[in-house]
């Protein structure tokens, strides 16, 4: 079952995925900023510690874009999710 969206719903849509994509990008250029400045404090003491914050936050960071570029609003992934459950849905008697 393939549903066509009228040009308002696309716009809508477009801006949504626009702004996820755009909140990732200024999530990685804040990450890039203060772990580049954790590292520069964490050689001029002479300790490599930065490196635990770089790492802990990059997952989140790599979560966040997995989230946003492969199961964001209009993602094949989800689009295919939601296929599979209207097939489902549509054979059952009692949806719950």
């Amino acid at each position: 079952m393939q549903t066509t969206l009228s040009h308002t719903e696309i716009e809508q849509l477009a801006h949504k995925r626009a702004a996820a994509k755009m909140g990732w990008i200024i999530h990685a250029l804040v990450y890039v900023a203060v772990n580049t400045g954790l590292a520069l404090v964490a050689a001029a003491s002479g300790r490599h510690w930065a490196v635990f914050p770089a790492l802990g936050w990059g997952l989140g960071l790599l979560i966040h874009g997995l989230v946003v570029w492969a199961a964001g609003p209009g993602s094949a992934l989800r689009q295919a999710l939601v296929q599979a459950e209207l097939r489902r849905l549509q054979t059952q008697r009692d949806p719950w």
